[in-house]
């Protein structure tokens, strides 16, 4: 029986051995006991911005940089003083397998760059630990896939990290999500609909953070285990340009803006057309060719589901500035919530609002409920982000079978799918 199974069960028993918190620390107060922990493997950036998120304690980080380690230990001693659920004699690791199997960890946060998210999310979940991940979920649609199975086989709690379906103001649109859901559930708009993501409708693809071509090597810092760091990645001469913040402009790491912010922006979409069972069956590029190593620009790539609804993104200042967020056969609606339907808001009310979803990821934890995004949905949104990022590294439209989760009739964009690992990783 795990740690936390355990305090389940010995729920009752502890209503007769535990003084009321209350009692002993106000009205938040939170027994150790009670308590589940956490570590974090990355803390070079993100990371260390999650250290006394919700009520899980951190116990341990993991870095291959000693100078993140180092700043981690340091951040984790002030928080501790300031009342935070941090441990201030953190443990420090420098192998992320060590703290995946450490035995006192509930939870596992996974910071690291995209290339890694999909390993350390299986042996998590192998090693018995609920996970929170980063965006994108995978680097690839294929550890998409393995990720969902193994949270699935070992009956895990996963929590990717975007969270605009559920709550926040969604960029630049002046709107929070949960209106513009009960919008296109109405049917008021018709069907179907198409979605523009681009600068003018509020959403900066960070355009000219590309990555560099023909990188000189440079020696690795002494303070930085870089073999790891590359971890399943090809070998490639280290360039401090290839590893921590600029590591999104490379292929074998990342995808730049797409991938960065792809997950952000597209997941809500997914959500507000009711297709997180479902992915787009083509998607089409317009882009110059991408070097084989660095990502470049692209100016727009168009999704298309089997009913027709269209998710397009335009990157830099591309597209027309007076395109709608969302367009229907019926109504258009523009930033700031504003549609075009004569008396929309008075015919909206008599419509019901979205289903609830569980946003608590403390109480899913406690009680074993799948969180609002998960490694279904999950998988779902990013595998829109990875059909663009494979469409770009082709530069061509690309035909996909939703079910398979694979490109029909063409074998170069399934090998982006379940792409080699450098040995001895793998799957």
């Amino acid at each position: 029986m795990d740690r936390r199974h355990f305090l389940k069960a010995s729920g009752a028993l502890a209503a007769f051995t535990i003084v009321p918190r209350h009692v002993l620390g106000g009205p938040g107060y939170i027994a150790p006991s009670d308590q589940l922990t956490k570590g974090i493997i990355g803390v070079g950036g993100m990371g260390r911005g999650h250290f006394d998120y919700g009520q899980t304690r951190l116990i341990a980080i993991c870095d291959v940089d000693k100078n993140h380690l180092a700043a981690g230990k340091a951040l984790a001693e002030k928080k501790a003083q300031e009342g935070k659920n941090v441990d201030a004699d953190l443990k420090l690791y420098s192998d992320w397998r060590q703290l995946v199997e450490d035995p006192s960890i509930d939870v596992v946060h996974i910071a690291t760059p995209p290339h890694w998210h999909g390993l350390m999310s299986i042996a998590a979940a192998k090693a018995g630990k609920d996970i929170w991940c980063e965006k994108p979920m995978t680097r690839t649609i294929g550890e998409g896939k393995r990720v969902k199975e193994a949270v699935e086989h070992y009956n895990r709690i996963f929590r990717l990290n975007t969270w605009f379906r559920f709550e926040d103001t969604f960029y630049g649109l002046g709107t929070r999500v949960a209106p513009l859901k009960k919008l296109v559930q109405s049917g008021l708009l018709g069907w179907p609909l198409k979605v523009t993501i681009s600068k003018h409708t509020g959403f900066d693809w960070k355009f000219y953070w590309i990555g560099k071509e023909h990188l000189e090597p440079q020696p690795v810092p002494a303070e930085l285990d870089y073999d790891m760091w590359l971890g399943p990645a090809p070998y490639k001469p280290y360039n401090a340009h290839r590893v921590h913040q600029t590591f999104r402009g490379y292929w074998e790491y990342d995808g730049r803006g797409l991938t960065d912010m792809g997950q952000h922006y597209m997941d809500p979409v997914q959500y507000i057309l009711g297709k997180d069972n479902e992915s787009p069956v083509k998607v089409e590029v317009d882009a110059p060719q991408q070097h084989p190593d660095a990502v470049g620009i692209w100016r727009s790539i168009t999704y298309t589901y089997a009913d027709g609804c269209q998710i397009v993104l335009w990157g830099g200042d591309y597209g027309d500035p007076n395109t709608p967020y969302i367009a229907g056969p019926n109504g258009n609606v523009y930033n700031n919530f504003v549609c075009d339907i004569p008396d929309w808001q008075f015919k909206l009310a008599d419509f019901p609002d979205p289903l609830p979803q569980n946003t608590d990821f403390d109480q899913c934890l406690r009680t074993r409920q799948k969180f609002a995004l998960n490694e279904d949905n999950g998988h779902r949104s990013c595998t829109l982000v990875n059909m663009g990022a494979v469409a770009l590294q082709l530069n061509r439209t690309l035909h996909f079978d939703s079910d398979k989760m694979e490109f029909i009739n063409d074998d170069a964009a399934n090998a982006l799918v379940y792409q080699p690992m450098r040995a001895p990783w793998k799957l």
